[in-house]
């Protein structure tokens, strides 16, 4: 299993470890362990500096995607996914440390 940054339709970016399911040749659903959702929250920072009158910060929150279950392994329906890509190491960084503070 690896860390990855799963989109969803319903607009949800979810880190977690992914593996599928398969029967044959077809995908038939995804087990996400430890999901979390991904929340990113742009603030603008104006400044009096010449060169840079607009500055970008993104404010990173990770919390589990589904609060009130126990449940660590979620199955997911693949109509669910829009797609699924290796997220910024920072972002793993902070999901491993987030899972491994759980688990102490």
């Amino acid at each position: 299993m690896s860390v990855k940054l799963v989109l969803l339709k319903s607009g949800e970016q979810i880190v977690t470890e992914v593996k599928e399911l398969v029967s044959g040749e077809n995908v038939r659903g995804y087990v996400f362990s430890k999901p979390h959702k991904v929340q990113a929250n742009r603030s603008i920072i104006f400044s009096e500096d010449e060169e840079t009158i607009e500055g970008r910060n993104v404010e990173i929150t990770i919390s589990p995607w589904i609060l009130l279950t126990d449940d660590e392994d979620i199955l997911v329906s693949p109509e669910w996914i829009v797609t699924i890509v290796e997220p910024l190491e920072s972002i793993v960084e902070m999901y491993q440390e987030k899972i491994n503070g759980q688990d102490n």
